[in-house]
């Protein structure tokens, strides 16, 4: 597996192991309302570059979205502006839902 993706699994063992972590949500505040994980900081994609300083650099960064294309560029973004300790969650919020919580509504 690529060093940059992190898999829904090992989100969760690292949140229970009480790692700490940001989870950047990139998905727009509609799709945030429908389905979110708790905690997680939204930021759109959009708005990423122009808000990179509410981010902490020395802070471990999961970029999540809704299937893992948006979040990926999040993370390139991240990573060209010094962030280093950055990761993709694969598959998005859809993969976690499916494997991790299913009470986190899916939605097309």
């Amino acid at each position: 597996m690529d060093n940059n993706q992190i898999s829904p699994l090992e989100v969760k063992e690292n949140r229970d192991a009480g790692e700490d972590f940001i989870i950047l949500d990139v998905r727009e505040p509609m799709e945030y309302e429908i389905a979110h994980i708790p905690d997680s900081v939204l930021i759109p994609l959009g708005q990423l570059l122009s808000r990179i300083a509410e981010l902490d650099p020395s802070k471990a960064i999961v970029a999540m979205c809704h299937h893992g294309m948006r979040s990926q560029s999040a993370l390139n973004i991240l990573l060209q502006n010094g962030f280093s300790n950055v990761k993709n969650l694969s598959g998005g919020i859809d993969a976690y839902s499916q494997t991790v919580d299913p009470s986190i509504p899916r939605y097309r």
